[in-house]
């Protein structure tokens, strides 16, 4: 049997608890929708706060850390990519942010009342967000099956941030089994489909919950799609966790603007999931307090025309019609052919002291 993911335990990214009972964090991926303009990454800084992110995320890496410069067809997108033609090396050389910004970014983001975080491609730069001591590490999807870069950052004693997208059960299963072996205690698992932008045929929302039970971690959804009903919905399956990419209105040509949302269509995301997590409530049955006087309007059995003292209840006299006062419309069967013990006039409500 699966876990109730409501039990699953919660965890603290800087002053923000996450999982089942809080607040949904929210966070804007930066991406590489900074151009490597370091003023237009602060722009993007001051957007998220302003659109209502709880946090940035940067992504930590070089095209050396990440790849080698190679021609082969291996190393080169496809043609059904955004990227085609271009070798990983050339992308990653154009996507990735320099090092030397992060620890200003992060200073800047916190000063705004920001948490920042990056993801880790690396152990160098495990080591080098460990020592800006930021207060969470990613893993990115592609990285999932990396178990000794997942254990470098778990050893850091940071709360972990673990996509899953492309992962078998089974990979999740080591992942997070590396993670917890190497001293993490603290993990949330991303929902995630590795495809951009993504078809929202193709994220299965219904995995959230399953994969939630399955390893009694909270779990998020780090979303490609275009727009935000795909972020709003997850939260209606649990997700605690919501990561998007974030970019300036006026970027269309960086390498991620495609499935990135502008800070106006992400402050729209933010308020669709806080007012679907609203919406969720608790388990509740009977009149909620906002339809108590509504409850006075219900079809109760009422005297539709005057029946003498000695009449009998027929179904021309007495009917089940709006408002409350009267007995159930359910009672009505029980009545028929009773005889009034008194003059009923049009409008009474029937009870049962009206019958002999």
């Amino acid at each position: 049997m699966y876990a109730n993911p409501i039990d699953a335990p919660t965890l603290t990214i800087g002053r923000h608890e996450i999982g089942p009972g809080h607040p949904v964090f929210i966070v804007a991926e930066l991406s590489a929708n900074h151009r490597q303009d370091f003023d237009a990454a602060v722009r993007l800084i001051h957007a998220a706060k302003a659109s209502g992110a709880d946090a940035v995320k940067l992504q930590t890496y070089t095209p050396d850390t990440m790849t080698i410069d190679c021609n082969d067809r291996r190393f080169r997108h496809g043609n059904g990519s955004l990227w085609a033609g271009k070798t990983l090396y050339e992308l990653y050389q154009e996507a990735f942010m320099p090092w030397e910004w992060q620890p200003k970014l992060k200073e800047i983001a916190n000063n705004l009342g920001l948490e920042l975080f990056s993801s880790a491609y690396d152990p160098t730069a495990v080591e080098f967000l460990a020592a800006m001591n930021v207060p969470a590490i990613k893993i990115s999807s592609f990285e999932l099956v990396d178990l000794p870069l997942i254990r470098r950052a778990a050893g850091t004693g940071k709360p972990l941030i673990i996509s899953t997208g492309m992962g078998s059960l089974a990979e999740i299963d080591q992942a997070v089994t590396a993670a917890r072996s190497a001293g993490a205690t603290a993990i949330v698992l991303l929902k995630c489909t590795s495809a951009y932008p993504c078809d929202p045929a193709a994220v299965n929302l219904v995995t959230i919950p399953d994969l939630a039970g399955t390893f009694n971690l909270p779990c998020g959804l780090s979303d490609h799609s275009q727009g935000s009903v795909v972020a709003a919905a997850a939260v209606a399956l649990g997700a605690c966790l919501i990561e998007k990419h974030f970019k300036l209105e006026e970027v269309e040509t960086a390498v991620d603007s495609a499935f990135s949302l502008t800070p106006k269509e992400f402050r729209a995301m933010v308020d669709a999931v806080r007012t679907v997590q609203k919406s969720l409530g608790t388990i509740t049955y009977g009149p909620e307090i906002v339809e108590k006087e509504n409850v006075t309007f219900r079809r109760s059995l009422y005297a539709v025309e005057d029946i003498v003292a000695g009449g009998q209840i027929t179904e021309s006299n007495v009917r089940a019609i709006r408002p409350s006062g009267g007995l159930p419309p359910g009672h009505l069967a029980e009545l028929l052919g009773k005889i009034t013990k008194q003059t009923v006039k049009k409008g009474t409500p029937i009870t049962w002291d009206v019958v002999a």
